[in-house]
């Protein structure tokens, strides 16, 4: 009796030596997730993941079906796809690379995990924003720190006030990192809220 051979892989990456960089939009689109957000959606994906790609930097990338990923504009969260007058690239490092802190494959590339589910993402991303970061606030928010208007603002403190709602700063994804904090652990509106509740503050 012959056995069944093994599903082919849709896609593979290069067999080189080192990190590609190869157009978004041709075999796969990519969803690129900063590391705090990302972290949490792939435990609540867990194996309704496809394979993922971490950077050497943090943030993760799930690839999808081509066309399938459209943005929702969830905060620190972006789709990679070819545009119609530039392309789009990702460092894809080789299947072999399992192990950080180089680029490598979070959830190695294999026949059961290969492309992610648009939609069973974007819902685990959608969660991964409202528990770290609380409930978007209606319209745009000034940075702390280039005081711009940001359409991703992220609550990088909340100011005790003895109300329900304190006052909340905010900072665009570029400079969300750098709030100082004076040793502070930092606080996003869902801790605060938490340690309103329990009746103690950090």
């Amino acid at each position: 009796m012959i056995a069944d051979p093994q599903p082919a892989l849709p896609w593979t990456p290069p067999n080189s030596q080192d990190i590609e960089a190869l157009p978004a939009g041709r075999w796969w689109d990519a969803v690129r997730a900063a590391p705090t957000i990302g972290e949490r959606a792939l435990q609540l994906l867990g194996d309704e993941t496809g394979a993922v790609i971490q950077d050497k930097h943090g943030p993760l990338y799930w690839l999808v079906s081509v066309g399938t990923a459209t943005s929702r504009h969830l905060r620190q969260v972006r789709v990679l796809t070819e545009l119609t007058d530039e392309s789009t690239y990702l460092g894809v490092p080789p299947a072999s690379w399992t192990k950080g802190p180089r680029t490598h494959w979070r959830v190695p590339l294999s026949a059961d995990h290969c492309l992610t589910d648009a939609w069973c993402l974007w819902e685990a991303l959608a969660e991964a924003d409202r528990a770290e970061y609380g409930r978007r606030p209606e319209g745009r928010q000034l940075c702390y720190h280039c005081k711009l208007p940001t359409d991703e603002p992220i609550p990088v403190d909340v100011e005790d006030t003895g109300s329900d709602v304190g006052k909340v700063t905010y900072a665009c994804p570029t400079h969300a990192t750098g709030y100082p904090r004076s040793g502070r652990r930092p606080r996003t509106l869902t801790s605060a809220a938490t340690d309103q509740h329990k009746g103690r503050a950090r």
